[in-house]
């Protein structure tokens, strides 16, 4: 949606994170009526724990992709197109990420669980490169600050999506 100068999207993921914060309440509900009702021990009581954690990370995520959104219809048009290329990459690898964890999780795949794990450095070296970039940007040309400040910010909050999928991975 920010790469895109996308406001309707955007607009949708704002209103899905209330969406995303429902289901989270919903899950975890359910969740402690399993552990109260069934009373699961060992390796099950392990999964709904795990799935627990996951619904919470998931739900940051949801609050993060929000603020994204939200900075992406308040601060950016298309002047700022030059400092959104840079994030391109970093939110299409932390997307793939995310989609990379889920279907882990899903099928309960440790070793790819591991690998997404790892990756994790890429993209901390992804979003530092970034931030080398912003700020000579923003050293060449003073009146880029704001802009710059507020990419730096966005770049930040996707890194974040990155570690809550090693979160999840753990």
């Amino acid at each position: 949606a920010m790469h895109n100068q996308d406001a309707d999207l955007a607009r949708r993921v704002v209103e899905g994170d209330a969406k995303v914060n429902m289901m989270e309440i919903a899950i975890d509900e359910a969740c402690v009526k399993i552990i109260a009702k069934r009373q699961p021990t060992a390796s099950d009581l392990r999964l709904v724990m795990a799935i627990i954690k996951t619904i919470s990370e998931l739900e940051r995520i949801g609050d993060v992709a929000d603020k994204i959104c939200r900075t992406a219809l308040e601060k950016f048009s298309q002047q700022h197109q030059p400092l959104l290329v840079s994030l391109e990459s970093l939110g299409q690898h932390t997307v793939q990420m995310l989609h990379d964890v889920l279907d882990a999780f899903a099928r309960m795949d440790l070793n790819e669980a591991i690998r997404i794990y790892r990756e994790d450095k890429k993209v901390d070296q992804e979003y530092e490169g970034i931030v080398r970039q912003l700020m000579t940007y923003m050293m060449e040309d003073s009146r880029t600050i704001p802009s710059v400040l507020t990419a730096l910010f966005c770049a930040r909050s996707i890194e974040r999506i990155g570690d809550r999928c090693q979160n999840i991975c753990e």
